[in-house]
């Protein structure tokens, strides 16, 4: 009852706002409910939405404790999962359909590592769809005719047996990297980089606490001081962490004299 709650709630809210790039997931009869929600969780994570499922086997997959559990909080594309008999309905509005296999077919489309193709399909306008089979078996081959290639996911030659929800992840990543990724921001962008006046005033305070704990030896002090120097240039500190180091080493002066 829970799961169903959050369903209603999520499509009840604000649509999802995928990116602009049409990229649809289908999953053909997926047996496990954690899964298909370990598949939405990985499919939003990377910027898409569009989620469709091929003759589950059970019609309420999409809703299911376990799935919404798996899901950690996509409930939104659970909810507007499509659910279709066939595999061609799953591709309506489709223009390239990419199918998942571990191994190649004697004969269908040509296989690729997914790396190699995405190279080349980015930038091509066509509407994408990455299709993946039942967990047991994976797909059929008359599903993998129907699509214009086949992706293989490298894996070490002694064991190549992917989770069907790793393996959506795997696809999603490669496939948002190949589409330019998502833009870091800079940590300085958000938070000022403390100035050379600043990071001064740490060390004089480190030394300071250092010499009063009785790790450093003023008559000895070797190479120390410059050593963290470095340490703090390597950093990058922001203001906020160079107050917080300064609040350690006052911590620590104060309770060594505590203890005294």
């Amino acid at each position: 009852m829970a799961a169903r709650q959050a369903l209603i709630l999520a499509a009840m809210g604000d649509p999802i706002s995928p990116l602009q790039e049409p990229t649809r997931f289908v999953l053909v009869q997926p047996s496990h409910a954690g899964n298909v929600g370990a598949a939405a969780r990985a499919i939003k994570v990377m910027g898409f939405a569009d989620l469709v499922l091929v003759r589950p086997r059970f019609a309420d997959i999409a809703s299911r404790d376990e799935t919404v559990a798996m899901a950690s909080g996509a409930v939104d594309v659970l909810a507007r999962a499509r659910i279709v008999p066939t595999l061609a309905e799953a591709l309506e509005g489709i223009t390239h359909a990419c199918a998942t296999a571990m191994t190649p077919r004697d004969f269908g489309p040509p296989t690729f590592a997914p790396r190699a193709h995405f190279a080349a399909l980015a930038g091509s306008g066509e509407a994408v769809a990455f299709v993946f089979g039942p967990e047991r078996t994976g797909l059929s081959n008359d599903d993998v005719y129907r699509c214009h290639a086949c992706l293989s996911i490298p894996t070490h030659p002694d064991y190549g047996s992917l989770n069907l929800a790793q393996a959506v992840q795997l696809i999603a990543y490669d496939w948002r990297q190949t589409l330019g990724g998502f833009e870091v921001v800079p940590r300085s962008a958000d938070a000022a980089l403390a100035d050379g006046a600043a990071i001064q005033g740490l060390l004089e305070h480190w030394q300071q606490a250092l010499v009063e704990i009785g790790y450093l030896d003023p008559q000895a002090p070797k190479k120390l001081m410059p050593r963290l120097n470095q340490l703090a240039n390597r950093l990058k500190l922001t203001d906020e962490e160079v107050h917080i180091l300064r609040g350690i080493a006052r911590a620590a002066t104060l309770s060594r004299g505590a203890g005294r």
